[in-house]
């Protein structure tokens, strides 16, 4: 099934804080009630967010069709729900920019976002697997972290896609998720969608994870990002860049899959984006912590970027740009 979908007139997604205890599907007809979701992460992942941001615009569309200012103000909030992914703003400003032309238009657009993440999705996971075999051999241990999967991309996914059709080539030898601190992402999401898909996993801690590298029970990491910039610079769930430091110490490829939309070239570099604060409460409720969402990992830590149209080989000189 879809992570995010339009179902007559209304934005149906799979509630992501209810797994893996309970596949519960949320109907949002309201702007702000999409909003919520996004923010509370009912609704994540880069590829997903910006098919939530498009089809907000197209919620907001109808609500407000008397309401210039109303409509304007909910793209604003839309595209601002979440500073650090790239996506979700891009997708909101996408569908924004057929308001002239009316709410059809709009709708139309917006689901021209969700087939084009779902065609990246898949054309990814073939050219993602085309390379793990490469620089890893037939029977590959991977360590992924936090959560790209169909919940994080409508469907496929993006680094989990590619573990995916690794395990249909029987070219998978296990993996390794990290838990992902601190709402347990790799442990609550990645964990579900592996098991569905049949795929022998085991959960560790994230610290554990380059340590696991230097003992040799990883062979390549993947994962995803919220946005990459045009220098390569990783913007990713918090941890990533420690991963991306053990597998520099260990010399074990480090390759980062995600859609083209998730490529910034108006960011320059990791040290240009707004990276999200996402309180104390989610950490600990009884002293005083900081709780960064995502982390910059340099693009010289960075094998190799996959998109659904091109491998960028950092380690080879190469940049998005």
């Amino acid at each position: 099934m879809r992570t995010i979908d339009w179902v007559d007139g209304a934005v149906e997604l799979i509630d992501q804080t209810a797994l893996p205890a309970e596949l519960r599907i949320l109907r949002i007809s309201a702007v702000d009630d999409l909003i919520a979701a996004i923010r509370t992460l009912a609704v994540r992942g880069a590829p997903a967010l910006g098919v939530a941001g498009a089809f907000g615009v197209a919620l907001a569309a109808r609500q407000f069709a008397a309401d210039a200012d109303g409509l304007a103000d909910a793209v604003r909030r839309m595209e601002s729900a979440r500073p650090t992914a790239v996506n979700l703003a891009r997708g909101a400003r996408r569908a924004a920019a057929k308001l002239p032309d009316g709410p059809e238009a709009v709708l139309r657009e917006a689901c021209a976002v969700r087939d084009e993440e779902i065609a990246a999705s898949e054309a990814m996971a073939a050219r993602g697997a085309d390379l793990m075999v490469e620089l890893c051999g037939s029977r590959a241990r991977l360590l992924t972290h936090c959560n790209t999967g169909a919940l994080a991309a409508v469907t496929v996914g993006t680094a989990l896609g590619v573990v995916g059709e690794l395990h249909k080539r029987g070219a998978l030898a296990g993996v390794i998720a990290s838990e992902t601190r601190p709402l347990l992402q790799g442990a609550r999401l990645t964990a579900w969608e592996l098991t569905q898909w049949g795929i022998d996993f085991r959960v560790a801690v994230d610290s554990a994870g380059p340590f696991l590298m230097a003992r040799g029970e990883v062979d390549a990491i993947i994962l995803g990002a919220d946005r990459i910039c045009a220098n390569g610079d990783v913007i990713n769930k918090i941890g990533t860049y420690a991963h991306a430091l053990g597998a520099r110490r260990a010399a074990l490829p480090f390759v980062v899959v995600a859609p083209e939309s998730t490529v910034d070239l108006a960011t320059p570099d990791g040290a240009a984006v707004e990276i999200e604060d996402r309180g104390a409460a989610e950490v600990t409720g009884y002293s005083a912590a900081v709780n960064p969402a995502f982390d910059i990992t340099p693009h010289d830590l960075v094998t190799a970027i996959v998109t659904e149209r091109r491998v960028i080989r950092l380690d080879r000189g190469e940049s998005p740009g």
